[in-house]
C-alpha cells in the first residue's frame, strides 16, 4: 500500500493516516481503526505527521515497543473496542532514513464483525471513512451494518471471502487468476466466489489496460 522509501509522496486520503504520536499513543487512533474496518480498510503511521502543504513528514518514536505494547493492551479490550480484527503481522516497525515509525495495517472487516465501534455502544462509538477522515456514523448507518452482520451470520460466511477482502486491502485489486492462487481453487470455484462477492456487493469488476481486474466497492 505505501512506498516507505518515498513516503513524502503520499497525503493523507481515505485509506491512509497519519499521526505524530510523540505523546505517546494517541485517542484518536481508536476512531480511524473503527472508521477503516467499516469502510476499506486502510493503515495508519504513527511517527509521522502532515506538513502544512499535506505532505508527510518522519518524526521519530524512540520507543516505539512501547508504544505498540499499549495499543495490543486496549485493542485487546472488550470494554474500549468491540472486536480486534488485526494481527499480529499488522503492526510492524519500519525505518526510514534512521528513524522509526509504527506502521498499523487494518483490514476491512467482514459484514458479520461490523460494526466495529468503540466503547460499549455502537450507535455512538461506530465510524466510517471518507475524504474528510473519519466520521462518526448516523443510527440507520449502524443498523444498517447490525442488519447485514445478523444475515451473514446467518449464512456462515466463508473464509475464502475473508481471504479476498483481507488480500484487495493490502494490493487493491486483483484479477481471477491471481485471487484463484491466493484461494487455491479452479477457475470455476474461483468465479462462483466472485460471483457472489459481486451479488453482495463487496466486489466490483472493472477493466484496465484490457484486463478484467476485481476491486473492494466502495
Amino acid at each position: 500500500m505505501i512506498d516507505f522509501s518515498h513516503i513524502e509522496h503520499y497525503r493523507e486520503n481515505n485509506r491512509i493516516e497519519a499521526k505524530k504520536a510523540l505523546g505517546g499513543l494517541p485517542e484518536s487512533i481508536w476512531e480511524t481503526y473503527s472508521a477503516f474496518a467499516n469502510t476499506l480498510g486502510g493503515i495508519i503511521l504513527l511517527g509521522v505527521e502532515e506538513k502544512r502543504d499535506g505532505s508527510f513528514h518522519v518524526v521519530d518514536l524512540p520507543s516505539p515497543e512501547w508504544i505498540i505494547a499499549d495499543f495490543w493492551d486496549i485493542m485487546n479490550d472488550p470494554k474500549k473496542v468491540s472486536v480486534n480484527i488485526l494481527k499480529e503481522e499488522n503492526v510492524t516497525v519500519e525505518v526510514i532514513k534512521g528513524k522509526q515509525i509504527i506502521a498499523i495495517r487494518i483490514p476491512r472487516a467482514l459484514p458479520d464483525e461490523q460494526p466495529v465501534y468503540i466503547g460499549n455502544d455502537p450507535f455512538t462509538g461506530t465510524y466510517r471513512r471518507n475524504g474528510e477522515g473519519d466520521y462518526r456514523c448516523k443510527p440507520a448507518e449502524v443498523r444498517e451494518m447490525v442488519e447485514c452482520a445478523t444475515s451473514a451470520e446467518a449464512a456462515g460466511e466463508p473464509t475464502q471471502k475473508k481471504a479476498v477482502i483481507t488480500f484487495l486491502t493490502e494490493y487493491i485489486f486483483a484479477s481471477e487468476a491471481e485471487l484463484a492462487v491466493l484461494l487455491g481453487t479452479d477457475s470455476e470455484q474461483t468465479q462462483r466466489i466472485i460471483d457472489e462477492m459481486l451479488g453482495e456487493e463487496i466486489l466490483r469488476r472493472t477493466v484496465e489496460k484490457g484486463k478484467i481486474i476485481y476491486k473492494l466497492k466502495s
